[in-house]
C-alpha cells in the first residue's frame, strides 16, 4: 500500500498540509502546496518505469499556447489512478521547454472527495491546484435519504462557485482537466467508464479540447481500502495525448445523425469516451514492448489487437 511504503515521505506530506477538510460554496478554488508536490514528484519518479513519457507533448505545448492567447483550452483525460494527475504534471514537466510552466498551467476539476476522505489524502490532493467539485454521482449515491435536500442545495451552491472559478481561470491562461467518467475505471464495473452527460456543457464552454489517453497504472485501485491503501507499483506509464480539435465541431459531429429516443449530452459524452478508448490502445501498443518480463497484468480489461 502507498501509505506503507513510502510512510516517511507520508509524513512529510502531512507536516505540510495546510487544505482545509471541509469544502463550501466560499472555497472551491485550491492553489498547489509546493511543498507536497516536490514530494509527490519523488514518489512518481521512484514508480514510472523506462520509457514512461507523454507521447505527443508537442500537441500539450501547442494547446498551452493557445491558452495564453485567450483561447479557453479543456483537456479530456482517461482516468485510471489517483495518481494520473501526477504522472501528467511529471512527465509534462520532462517532456520538453517550458514543460514546468505548461504543467502549472493544467488546472483539473476535482471532487471533493478528495479533501474529505482523510488527512493522507487530502496532503497528498492539494500538492496540484485544482478546482473543487460536488459531483452528480455523489448526490445521486443520496437520493431518498433524509439527506438529499440539504445536500443537494449544497451542491449547487458548490458547483456554481466551481462553474465561476473555471471561467475566471480559463480565461487566466489556465487549461481545465476533466475526467469525463467523473470516477476511476474500476476492473469489473464498465460503467465506470461511461462518460457523463454533464460533459457536454464543458464541450459548450471551451474552443479547444485535447483528450489524452492512459495506458499503464502505477497506483491501482485497492476496491476495499481507501486511495491511502492503494496499490503502488513501478510501471511503465504512456500518456498519449490526441488530436487538438476545436469543441464545438467535435460536439456538432456526435450529434449527428442523433436518434428521437437519444439523449444528445449523452451522445456528446459517449463520443468523447470513444475518442479517448481509441488513444487508449495506441498507448498501449506503444507501452507493450517496454513491459519487463514478468510485469503484472494489466487491470483495464482491454485487449490489444492481434498482430
Amino acid at each position: 500500500m502507498i501509505k506503507d511504503r513510502y510512510l516517511e515521505l507520508a509524513k512529510e506530506l502531512l507536516a505540510n498540509s495546510k487544505a482545509a477538510a471541509s469544502i463550501t460554496g466560499d472555497h472551491v478554488y485550491e492553489p498547489a502546496n509546493s511543498a507536497n508536490r516536490l514530494i509527490i514528484d519523488k514518489i512518481v519518479k521512484d514508480l514510472l518505469l523506462p520509457g514512461s513519457r507523454l507521447e505527443g507533448w508537442d500537441r500539450l505545448a501547442e494547446l498551452h499556447g493557445l491558452a495564453a492567447q485567450g483561447k479557453s483550452c479543456l483537456i479530456l483525460m482517461e482516468h485510471y489512478s489517483n495518481f494520473d494527475i501526477p504522472n501528467l504534471h511529471y512527465l509534462t514537466q520532462q517532456g520538453g521547454p517550458n514543460g514546468l510552466q505548461i504543467a502549472d498551467s493544467i488546472l483539473p476539476m476535482a471532487g471533493m472527495k478528495l479533501n474529505q476522505e482523510s488527512a493522507f489524502v487530502r496532503a497528498f490532493t492539494e500538492a496540484y491546484s485544482r478546482i473543487v467539485i460536488y459531483p452528480s454521482r455523489s448526490l445521486k449515491a443520496l437520493e431518498g435519504t433524509d439527506e438529499w435536500a440539504l445536500e443537494k442545495k449544497r451542491s449547487r451552491q458548490i458547483n456554481m462557485a466551481a462553474l465561476q472559478q473555471m471561467v475566471r481561470k480559463k480565461h487566466e491562461g489556465h487549461i481545465i482537466l476533466l475526467f469525463p467518467s467523473g470516477t476511476r475505471y474500476r476492473p469489473g464495473a464498465e460503467e465506470t467508464r461511461r462518460g457523463l452527460p454533464e460533459v457536454d456543457s464543458y464541450l459548450r464552454a471551451f474552443d479547444y479540447i485535447l483528450p489524452i489517453g492512459i495506458a499503464g497504472n502505477n497506483l491501482r485501485l485497492n476496491p476495499e481500502g481507501t486511495m491511502a491503501e492503494d496499490y503502488a507499483i513501478r510501471d511503465v506509464v504512456i500518456l498519449r495525448a490526441g488530436e487538438i480539435q476545436e469543441a464545438a465541431a467535435f460536439r456538432e459531429a456526435a450529434r449527428r445523425g442523433l436518434l428521437p429516443e437519444e439523449d444528445p449530452k449523452q451522445r456528446s459524452a459517449d463520443r468523447v469516451m470513444e475518442l479517448l478508448m481509441d488513444l487508449h490502445r495506441q498507448a498501449k501498443i506503444l507501452r507493450a514492448p517496454l513491459l519487463p518480463a514478468g510485469h503484472p497484468p494489466d487491470d483495464d480489461n482491454i485487449e490489444l489487437p492481434l498482430g
